[in-house]
């Protein structure tokens, strides 16, 4: 599909773009600032290809992880591949590859999947002063709507590990059995949260890389009256967003390691009891096991209360113990 962004008419909706879709058939109009290929087919390259003289990446291309092939300038056109958060709100959050060409006629993006900082950029481009009309523009609109949602989508997880964290420490009044399902539902809760951290910072990183690349190659452009591209500013936000980044990872990871020694702990408690009750039950089996041999002069085994005697010092060989680890405070 082949999203097509014009400059709408000055008269009626000043600096904004209308968005349509290319019919089949239909010629690229002159006038494209932004066009946007959402899952293109071979035939859909070649018609933006043959309109800008440019060569489109093919997925693969888009994947390659070497900075020589996602960041690069040729015939004055630049290629820049970047990785963008898309499904940040589901339970199956990704990365997706997004190509970026700019060239002195139109911006293009080549993209796999929906990241909804591409729709949002889009509602905002369609209002009055939404996108100067330079392709300039419309990168670097797009890389401010990318931010914002990594800033967004950071602020949200910060949130929610603050709730986590309230929710980990707040268990000793449950009972055993709803703190073990809960820390583990902790558990898993903090690897998503690690997971979507790992993929902002990710995708900062690759935003950082092609911000550097066009503070380095690329000019303010000098042709667009009212319009300056703010490229530091916007690598002084991603860097301010990887240092968040990091900050809620610390974060995850010191929960990690609570909630495993607060599971420690519980399996702790199970082992001494269970090593309390051992010694407990030691002495009276050793009383009965001492009655319980089968020699023939034993002055116990024919008197009348020999068996309550039994019973009485097992009772005391067993209350012993107890007595003596509470006294140590051992339980």
């Amino acid at each position: 599909m082949i999203l097509i962004h014009t400059p709408a008419p000055p008269s009626a909706v000043p600096n904004a773009l209308d968005r349509r879709v290319l019919a089949p058939g239909e010629p690229i109009p002159p006038n494209a600032l932004w066009i946007d290929l959402v899952e293109p087919t071979l035939a859909e390259d070649r018609i933006v290809e043959d309109h800008l003289g440019i060569a489109i990446p093919t997925r693969e291309e888009m994947a390659d992880i070497e900075p020589s092939e996602i960041l690069y300038r040729e015939n004055d056109v630049r290629y820049m591949t970047v990785r963008v958060l898309c499904r940040s709100e589901t339970e199956v959050p990704t990365l997706a590859d997004v190509s970026f060409i700019l060239t002195e006629r139109a911006l293009v993006t080549v993209r796999y999947d929906e990241p909804r900082s591409f729709s949002l950029f889009a509602m905002r481009a369609a209002k009055p002063g939404g996108c100067p009309p330079q392709p300039e523009a419309v990168l670097d609109g797009l890389i401010e709507t990318i931010i914002d949602r990594a800033a967004e989508v950071l602020a949200k997880l910060g949130d929610d590990i603050d709730r986590l964290s309230r929710t980990i420490f707040e268990r000793e009044s449950r009972g055993r059995k709803r703190r073990a399902a809960g820390y583990r539902a902790a558990l898993r809760s903090l690897g998503r949260k690690g997971e979507m951290i790992s993929n902002v910072r990710e995708s900062m990183v690759s935003v950082e890389r092609m911000l550097l690349f066009l503070s380095a190659s690329m000019a303010r452009p000098s042709r667009a009256p009212g319009f300056k591209a703010e490229w530091r500013t916007a690598l002084r936000d991603v860097q301010s967003i990887e240092e968040h980044a990091n900050f809620l990872n610390d974060k995850v990871q010191f929960l990690l390691d609570a909630t495993l020694g607060l599971v420690s702990i519980e399996q702790n408690d199970i082992i001494k009891l269970f090593s309390v009750m051992a010694v407990v039950f030691m002495p009276p089996t050793l009383v009965a096991s001492v009655y319980g041999m089968n020699f023939e002069h034993m002055p116990e085994l024919k008197w009348l209360y020999g068996y309550p005697w039994a019973l009485l010092l097992m009772l005391v060989s067993a209350i012993a113990p107890y007595l003596i680890f509470r006294w140590k405070q051992w339980l």
